[in-house]
């Protein structure tokens, strides 16, 4: 039994394994996770790539997977000690850039779980950004994944390349894309 859940598991995160897009705006490599099954809190990380020749910024995020769903980083307050704060301002994505959400940094933050994350499971999430409008993403949720991983290093693709990451997006109607 436990190996078929481990097939099903995979076999999902392979179906899921296309970046989103919005217009401009691409979301690639997208996971969430929490840190284990009694988690109050959870977070998703991914890349904003912005495709377009304008800059945007990432200004919300809304789920019901949570009773709260904010952006956060993580900032050093005094000697090498770091809180996690909210950003209300959001994140900027810039014209052609792309930026990074990732463990230690900037993420999206769900607080008050209503149910545990589960390996293998996904997460609707409703990103808002400031020019391109609203976009849904599933995102996977991946409680064993090495917290370098995803073909990031250092806030750059290792390569230079876009790559392959995690996640599919549906636009507000509903269809996917």
């Amino acid at each position: 039994m436990f190996r078929m859940k481990t097939v099903l598991a995979a076999s999902a995160a392979a179906l899921l394994s296309m970046p989103a897009f919005a217009g401009d705006i691409m979301i690639n490599d997208a996971y969430a996770r929490a840190s284990g099954m009694n988690a109050k809190a959870g977070a998703a990380f991914f890349q904003i790539m912005n495709h377009g020749t304008e800059d945007d910024r990432l200004i919300a995020a809304k789920s019901d997977v949570a009773k709260r769903v904010e952006l956060h980083t993580h900032k050093e307050i005094a000697d090498g000690v770091m809180k996690m704060m909210e950003v209300e301002e959001g994140f900027p994505i810039a014209a052609g850039g792309m930026h990074a959400l990732k463990r230690g940094g900037d993420h999206v933050m769900f607080m008050g779980l209503n149910a545990p994350f589960v390996d293998g499971e996904t997460l609707t999430v409703t990103l808002v950004f400031e020019k391109a409008g609203e976009m849904t993403v599933e995102i996977p949720v991946d409680l064993n994944r090495n917290p370098m991983g995803g073909g990031m290093q250092h806030g750059k693709p290792e390569d230079g390349k876009m790559g392959e990451g995690q996640g599919t997006m549906t636009m507000g109607d509903g269809k996917s894309n």
